[in-house]
């Protein structure tokens, strides 16, 4: 049958597109706590190198974000040469997904694993392996037992968005260990900066010491540069070698530049910015929990809230019943957990006002 308008490539309609979270209706008082967004907004320095950057909008940025490259090296002990930054590091999953995967491959990521694998995947043609998590957490023995002679990759975020759990670095290296040489292993650690556990390492350990290993990082989290879509992966060198060969050649706009070698210099920023999450993290935990719901352990600036299977006072119900009353949160019917809403770390107005409207709703 002769097509009557053009045709995507085999397999693109069967992708489920990304769904961000809602941001609410606009001129009403609501508290975003929906998308994991730095409820302190952005370092102050990152805000006027922004600004400053207006002066010169005529002019190409630096294809290469050297000077971005060159801060998050030094700030971070890592080779510049081997970092590569992308507009997020949602571009870079792509970008490896690209290069690494063809039809007829096959790639690997957790049961409740970030959504952006697998359109990655499969807008590349090749097929997406889900391998099932235990208590919420990625499983090891899982995720090898579904590595086949096909499989060309293998996405692990660490700590993972939405469940908030993380692998301990002596998992992520048995997990290494056990995958192919040719296989890659791609550590995506947009959360690491929340971390504070002995156990966890985000990956550039592995990536200095490998072949198979690619960690990615974002601004988007706890620099609050989210609307910049800022993101950088450190990578071995003939990695980054194919990433500078298919990415766009100014992938980074110059004010995102600045801004992002502004945010990574200002640590005092950062320490704030992980204490206001260790403040409130135990706490949205400690009064979730305290009203008779479940919450998922986390590690991030994030908590996944389990609720109870009668209609009223299911996720859906509760979802309605918090925007309904200016709080918006996350559903999770996309990831297969339509018993559970994701919810942000605010500011202390959105957290305690949060735990009281979910008081009220189950009352």
């Amino acid at each position: 049958m002769t097509a009557t308008r053009p045709q995507p490539k085999p397999g693109i309609l069967d992708i489920a597109a990304y769904v961000p979270g809602k941001s609410g209706p606009k001129g009403a008082k609501v508290h975003k706590l929906s998308s994991n967004e730095s409820p302190i907004g952005a370092s102050q320095r990152a805000v006027e190198a922004y600004k400053a950057a207006a002066a010169t909008l005529e002019l190409y940025p630096d294809g290469a974000a050297t000077l971005l490259r060159n801060a998050i090296a030094g700030r971070f002990g890592l080779k510049a040469e081997n970092i590569v930054c992308g507009a997020g590091s949602d571009e870079l999953l792509q970008l490896l997904a690209h290069a690494y995967l063809s039809p007829g491959d096959e790639a690997v990521y957790s049961q409740y694993g970030f959504l952006v694998y697998p359109i990655a995947i499969q807008s590349n043609g090749a097929t997406a392996v889900v391998a099932p998590e235990a208590g919420y957490l990625a499983d090891v023995d899982a995720i090898l037992g579904r590595v086949s002679p096909r499989t060309k990759i293998v996405f692990l975020a660490n700590p993972n968005n939405p469940t908030g759990r993380y692998l301990p670095f002596s998992e992520v290296k048995r997990l290494h260990a056990g995958l192919p040489l040719h296989v890659l292993l791609v550590l995506d650690a947009a959360y690491a900066e929340y971390v504070r556990r002995n156990d966890y390492e985000a990956g550039s350990e592995l990536v200095a010491t490998s072949d198979n290993v690619v960690m990615t990082r974002t601004f988007s989290k706890i620099f609050g540069l989210a609307a910049l879509r800022l993101g950088w992966a450190y990578c071995p060198a003939h990695v980054a070698d194919v990433l500078n060969r298919v990415r766009g050649p100014f992938n980074i706009s110059a004010p995102a530049i600045a801004a992002g070698v502004a945010a990574i210099e200002d640590h005092e920023f950062v320490e704030r910015a992980v204490s206001h999450n260790e403040q409130w993290l135990p706490w949205i935990t400690g009064e979730l929990s305290s009203l008779g719901l479940e919450v998922t352990p986390s590690v991030g600036n994030f908590v996944l809230v389990h609720f109870p299977a009668d209609h009223r006072h299911n996720a859906r119900a509760a979802d309605a019943f918090l925007q309904d009353h200016g709080f918006v949160v996350r559903r999770m019917d996309a990831y297969g957990l339509p018993w559970a809403l994701r919810v942000t770390i605010g500011a202390e107005e959105a957290n305690r006002g949060l735990v009281v409207c979910l008081r009220d709703f189950l009352s």
